[in-house]
């Protein structure tokens, strides 16, 4: 049985707007295990990227328990969360957050520069196949070259985890595969534990796990027998 990383009891997020309470998560318990890579599906507001900022300290829980290799996160100070993200926690976003006026090698360098055990700046953009456009500027890549530049500045400190919130929302068919080609290969190389929400159902195909959101809760959990390659994805 693999060791798990992430166990959630319980747990609740509630919103409070404009006099009423928004339930974005009621009571979820979920486990989430060393270097698999699970697929978080559900439509808009039914809680996955509420879940996955919970998990990266992003945000706090309303109640309930959330626990990272045993570690109650909850329990935190915000100063220990940012240490928690800084050192354990890779973050994929639908939209680059590149710094326009950098390299794609000085935006991988940012990381570098502050974790404690990075890998070269270099090795992180070999990793997701950029190497010929490592000192071009975001303007000068694609929207698929940008992804992946984001995703190796998310993984040169050398992540335990790699938590995706809508990695290829942005991206054509073609370039969405090569994103999640270079995910899947740093969750098989490195081992490292990948979370990824998507709207397209057929990204699940890839994943270890599919876990099922629906109106706050968890409606299904379904591990796939077979896997195929981002390549076989059919969009």
């Amino acid at each position: 049985m693999a060791e798990t990383v992430f166990h959630t009891e319980k747990l609740v997020k509630t919103y409070h707007t404009g006099g009423t309470e928004v339930h974005a998560l009621s009571g979820v318990d979920l486990d989430l295990y060393a270097s698999e890579l699970t697929v978080l599906l559900g439509p808009s507001g039914s809680g996955k990227s509420t879940l996955l900022n919970i998990l990266g300290g992003l945000d706090h829980a309303t109640s309930g328990l959330v626990e990272f290799r045993g570690r109650n996160l909850t329990t935190l100070s915000d100063r220990a969360l940012t240490r928690y993200r800084r050192d354990h926690v890779g973050f994929v976003f639908q939209f680059y957050n590149l710094v326009p006026s950098l390299t794609a090698r000085e935006n991988v360098q940012m990381v570098t520069d502050i974790a404690p055990n990075p890998m070269s700046a270099e090795e992180a953009l070999a990793r997701v196949d950029m190497s010929d456009r490592i000192d071009h500027f975001p303007a000068e890549l694609s929207g698929g070259q940008q992804q992946r530049v984001a995703i190796a500045r998310a993984i040169a400190k050398r992540p335990e985890v790699l938590l995706c919130d809508e990695p290829t929302g942005a991206l054509d068919s073609t370039t969405g595969v090569q994103v999640l080609e270079a995910i899947r290969e740093i969750n098989e190389d490195l081992g490292t534990t990948a979370i990824v929400i998507t709207h397209n159902a057929a990204i699940q195909a890839m994943a270890h796990r599919v876990v099922r959101f629906q109106d706050g809760n968890i409606s299904s959990v379904a591990t796939n027998a077979t896997r195929i390659k981002p390549s076989e994805i059919v969009w």
